[in-house]
């Protein structure tokens, strides 16, 4: 072994940093090989660091005062959500919540609705910010890892999600999970964002980057794209899909407060190969990028937020079925050319 070789490894065994932030130990034994080591720290299927996540929404909602002023956008989809359950014509007995946050879907839904809310996260301190708030539902709040919801197979009637989703690093095997939990014609809706959400602040981040640093660094998570999300629908199991997207667009003072209340939100970054800072000409450069290209005649700076809606029920007997092909009795291109007008 040459002598680059070892001292590598000696620095690797000596003083090596996990490349997985959060883990409980933060440094390899003498006794790990490198290969060890790093099949150890770090999986393929890994974007997000959940454990960093989970601190951040802890810590956000530990100042509960700035964290209430940040609930805006998340009101403001909970009840787009709650107003899409209102339109199934039927009452609920059990609704899980996954991802619920600090409650903000249980502030729209009342016992018209349904039974019994379970609000479900992996964050303790958001998940009981306002524990002593009363409601109009029955509510239930337990500790649950979005990544592995688990419930008793063909025991709710219905599971919703609002602003959850876009964290979770095996969203197929969530969706499958939520499809087993589920009675027949048993019903999902959830929201995620977009990816299209926030691009004036990636560009310009981005941008900054190349000026400053002379390359592009991972500033934004990654979102799922609006094409995909009716093939993890399908994928998962489900039926009769329903999507649409809204964009939610909010005036800011300046990029800097942009940021401020995404980080009282609990939603910084939470990439595992993030890096753990930005420089502070950088961040000044983003700014001046931002108000330059995307700014507002008054001086303020928008932000756009794509909310993604997705509905999916679980397949049924009773659920309309399609007519078995070459039962038709009409040509459509007939009915097309019997509609066009004579030239």
């Amino acid at each position: 072994m040459s002598r680059l070789a070892q001292y590598t490894l000696r620095r690797l065994h000596a003083a090596q940093p996990c490349l997985r932030p959060g883990h409980a130990c933060a440094y390899t034994s003498g006794k790990e090989t490198a290969r060890e080591y790093l099949e150890k720290s770090a999986t393929p299927f890994e974007v997000f660091d959940r454990n960093a996540k989970r601190m951040q929404r802890n810590r956000a909602a530990s100042r509960s005062a700035a964290s209430r002023e940040v609930d805006y956008l998340r009101d403001e989809v909970a009840a787009r959500v709650a107003d899409r359950l209102l339109d199934i014509k039927r009452r609920y007995h059990t609704v899980v919540e996954i991802g619920s946050g600090c409650g903000h879907l249980a502030k729209t839904v009342d016992a018209d609705m349904m039974d019994r809310l379970i609000m479900c996260d992996m964050a303790r301190t958001a998940l009981e910010r306002d524990a002593a708030m009363r409601y109009d539902v029955d509510v239930e709040r337990r500790v649950v890892d979005e990544e592995l919801p688990r419930f008793e197979p063909e025991s709710l009637d219905a599971v919703v999600s609002c602003l959850a989703m876009h964290w979770i690093n095996d969203l197929p095997g969530m969706l499958i999970q939520i499809r087993k939990a589920l009675v027949p014609d048993g019903v999902f809706i959830g929201a995620m964002f977009g990816g299209d959400s926030l691009f004036e602040l990636r560009t310009s981040l981005q941008l900054a980057d190349v000026e400053r640093g002379g390359g592009i660094a991972a500033r934004v998570s990654p979102l799922t794209d609006t094409r995909d999300v009716g093939s993890l629908l399908s994928r998962a199991g489900f039926t009769l899909s329903t999507i649409d997207v809204d964009n939610i667009v909010v005036s800011y003072p300046s990029m800097l407060h942009l940021i401020s209340d995404i980080n009282a939100m609990g939603e910084g970054n939470a990439v595992v190969q993030r890096l753990p800072f930005v420089r502070r000409d950088t961040l000044m450069a983003a700014s001046a990028i931002y108000s330059e290209m995307h700014g507002n005649e008054d001086g303020s700076v928008p932000a756009t937020f794509q909310v993604m809606y997705m509905i999916g029920w679980k397949p049924d007997p009773s659920q309309p079925q399609p007519l078995p092909r070459g039962s038709g009795q009409v040509s459509l291109g007939d009915m097309f050319n019997a509609d066009s007008p004579k030239l």
